[in-house]
């Protein structure tokens, strides 16, 4: 698989190889809360092969059209069709991102770029679609068996400016079908002091507690400053989630490697539950936030916390779970996506 990663700042990275003239090029985009990540895909490749890959910041744009009209602005192709996945749920004409102030119209949107065929969906949906694409190296072993992570069905579960949750199924026919959740938006349930004084902290600060207020970038950084001592309410001193997790992997914090330590755990709770409502034999987890401390993730109390469910712990010590590393999935999936569609009978 081709991919062509970002470097810093909002410019599209160009290809390392030269483009074919008689390739078909789809847009691809993966639109998260904090950044929106393009590229083009081939639609006539065998497998999703991604040119022009680029991660512009969010914030630095209007609109989720004009961050794709700078994308566009900086590649020679000019796609006819896109795929787009979102972190919201994607089913209506309407689409509002759930972690940033962007809302657009498909139809809109479509016609705004002069596109012949526009596809939204969720974001989780398209991790869910990307892995059947992903080559070994492209995941990480986490904790149970070393199996086939194609084990279906699959849940897909990731923290990165929300809790992304989707569900990966095969079809009778030998293909894959993706079910889009917003699973990540369940109640969180404490299982220790701790966690029940984090819950009160949370719900002071928010009201109900969903998994997804505990297990993002924000949360992170709400889970240290209620275990520094911070008050739960707009005056609360919190720190980056990146230099949480910068002092929590040096281990010069002992505040904030407590705070990521309680993360992890309640990542394996709520992966654990995850997999137990969908029914999953296997779990994928993803986004952009997990790769950065894979060695203190496998250190942490997370695979106990997976596993730890009474009298099914030892169907959970069956359950493989992988951590995707690849560093452009959603996009893999948007592409897969598309071919979907493109494929399935009238």
């Amino acid at each position: 698989m081709s991919v062509e990663r970002s470097t810093a700042g909002s410019r599209p990275v160009q290809p390392t190889s030269r483009t074919r003239g008689d390739a078909d090029w789809v847009l691809v985009g993966d639109i998260g809360g904090t950044h929106a990540r393009f590229a083009l895909s081939d639609a006539r490749a065998p497998r999703p092969a991604l040119a022009h890959a680029a991660q512009l910041v969010n914030a630095d744009h209007p609109s989720l059209e004009a961050a794709i009209a700078h994308y566009l602005g900086g590649v020679p192709e000019r796609p006819t069709r896109a795929s787009l996945a979102v972190a919201c749920p994607a089913g209506e004409d309407t689409v509002r991102l759930t972690n940033r102030a962007w809302a657009f119209s498909r139809s809109g949107l479509r016609d705004a770029l002069g596109l012949r065929e526009l596809r939204v969906i969720n974001d989780f949906g398209a991790l869910a679609w990307a892995i059947p694409a992903l080559a070994e190296d492209d995941r990480v072993h986490l904790s149970g068996p070393v199996a086939d992570p194609l084990r279906a069905p699959v849940s897909v579960v990731g923290p990165g400016t929300g809790l992304g949750v989707g569900l990966l199924v095969g079809t009778a026919a030998g293909g894959w079908e993706v079910i889009e959740t917003e699973g990540g938006h369940g109640a969180f349930a404490p299982l220790d002091a701790e966690e029940e004084a984090l819950l009160r902290w949370f719900t002071g600060r928010h009201g109900r507690v969903s998994n997804e207020r505990l297990l993002c970038g924000e949360g992170l950084a709400c889970i240290d400053a209620a275990l520094r001592g911070e008050p739960a309410g707009p005056d609360a001193r919190l720190r980056a989630p990146g230099e949480v997790v910068r002092l929590a992997v040096a281990g010069t914090d002992t505040a904030a490697r407590r705070a990521l330590s309680r993360f992890c755990a309640v990542l394996g709770s709520v992966a654990g539950d995850i997999a137990l409502v969908q029914g999953a034999r296997c779990v994928t987890l993803a986004g952009g936030m997990l790769p950065r401390f894979l060695p203190f993730l496998r250190e942490s109390a997370f695979g106990e916390r997976f596993r730890a469910k009474g009298r099914f712990t030892g169907y959970m010590d069956a359950m493989s779970v992988q951590l995707v590393v690849h560093p452009w999935p959603g996009l893999v999936g948007a592409a897969m996506a598309m071919e979907a569609v493109s494929a399935a009978p009238d």
